[in-house]
């Protein structure tokens, strides 16, 4: 690797996070998401080789966004097949006990919630391409017009409609940190005692629950609604052991959530979505193929996407 292109890795590695972080804010899918950043790197070598590019960062952004987008297209389709609901991939991290609350430093620029995930997959891949690169990253119109393939007027519509279902999905006031792990301990103990009462009282009345199997493991087909089916739904999943044996307090998406694990195998992640002092939302993804590493394993890149050659590499220094 010459010099100019050892400089050209630095960059791109230096700016990896975010663009992992605006392909998956646009997939739902941390792997496909880190396979485009993968494919990008790639392209990004061969642009610089016949044209130099000043500004890597700029250049692999908008590279990832419109890869990002024609994954998306294709996804949408295998999705509306999809056995039983469609969740986001989870991104786990681990709560050390000397952390303090797992909420307090993250922002998002370190990551995308998974209550806002679950609601920008109701959007067309327009509409979620725009609220994600103009709302969440910053990009202007102009830029992402060029990216999705539309005049910056039609993409500030597409902005700003979903930006008004976002809100209509998803209004309710930011919780506070604290607050939020607060309920979600006071869920585990609830969940724990057994009894029924006590964890109906920490479920929002019109609490929801979601589960993702991916047809390969056994879970509910269709959302569970209202305080009293959840908390029979989750006593009864626990009392007979579907999940696994252990839960550990992790962060889901930079929340509070939980790890299961079965002989010290991860077998499913709970995020919970909380308002009003209470539970309102509990998505459970068990599908094998959904659940992230640890957070304590080293790297293991996901099974590629249909543009990637298994033997390509996958770190710039690689290369």
């Amino acid at each position: 690797m010459s010099a100019d292109e050892e400089a050209l890795a630095v960059a791109f590695q230096a700016a990896r996070p975010r663009l992992v972080r605006v392909a998956y804010a646009i997939l739902g899918s941390r792997g496909d998401a880190e396979d485009v950043v993968a494919d990008c790197w790639l392209r990004l070598v061969a642009h610089h080789r016949e044209e130099p590019i000043r500004d890597p960062e700029a250049w692999a952004v908008v590279t990832v966004s419109r890869m990002a987008v024609d994954v998306l297209r294709s996804a949408r389709v295998r999705r509306e097949r999809y056995v039983g609901p469609w969740l986001p991939e989870p991104v786990l991290t681990t709560v050390a006990p000397d952390q303090g609350d797992p909420a307090d430093r993250v922002t998002l620029d370190d990551e995308v919630s998974y209550a806002l995930l679950v609601v920008l997959e109701t959007l067309t891949p327009a509409e979620r391409t725009a609220f994600v690169l103009h709302d969440l990253f910053g990009l202007p119109f102009p830029e992402v017009a060029d990216i999705v393939g539309r005049t910056p007027a039609s993409v500030r519509q597409l902005a700003s409609r979903a930006r008004r279902h976002v809100h209509d999905r998803a209004g309710r006031p930011v919780v506070d940190p604290a607050e939020h792990r607060r309920v979600v301990e006071a869920f585990a103990a609830a969940a724990g005692s057994g009894d029924l009462g006590t964890l109906i009282a920490v479920l929002d009345p019109e609490v929801v629950l979601v589960s993702d199997g991916g047809g390969f493991v056994t879970a509910a087909r269709r959302p569970i609604h209202g305080a009293d089916k959840v908390a029979r739904f989750v006593l009864g999943v626990l009392a007979k052991g579907q999940l696994g044996s252990e839960i550990e307090l992790v962060r889901v998406n930079g929340a509070p959530g939980f790890a299961v694990h079965e002989a010290g195998r991860l077998v499913a992640v709970v995020a919970l979505t909380v308002a009003g002092g209470r539970v309102a939302r509990l998505d459970l993804v068990v599908a094998p193929d959904k659940l992230p590493r640890e957070p304590h394993e080293p790297h293991e890149p996901h099974e590629p996407h249909e543009s990637r050659e298994p033997h390509e590499p996958r770190d710039p220094r690689d290369v």
